[in-house]
């Protein structure tokens, strides 16, 4: 039997996690959003260096209202109402200025509190 090789992968800032599942878009809107991302994180500078963000598919968050959605990891910031211009003002404001867009926000998951 041979060795399984480990994975490799490039450091990133952020993980942009982008529901395409069926509850939440219709026609396909998610998905497009998601086919649209490599274009605009280069165009950004978040595809490379200090700032590059990993993005993902996922096929349901459980919270199917007002999408597309996307949640910002390790940020703890969820999206909802992500149209192309909402997408655009969230990677110009949040991914690349820090500042999250906070009309657009349905939820915030604060870091846990370290135990020493």
């Amino acid at each position: 039997m041979s060795e399984l090789e480990k994975p490799k992968m490039m450091a990133y800032a952020r993980h942009m996690l982008v529901c395409v599942g069926p509850r939440c878009t219709e026609d396909g809107q998610s998905q497009k959003l998601f086919e649209s991302l490599g274009e605009k994180f280069k165009q950004a500078g978040l595809n490379k260096g200090d700032l590059r963000v990993k993005r993902t598919r996922t096929h349901c968050f459980a919270t199917c209202k007002s999408g597309p959605v996307l949640c910002v990891q390790p940020d703890g910031i969820w999206y909802y109402n992500v149209t192309p211009a909402n997408l655009d003002r969230i990677i110009q404001q949040h991914l690349v200025g820090g500042e999250p867009v906070e009309e657009l926000i349905y939820h915030r998951q604060e870091p846990a509190c370290a135990h020493g």
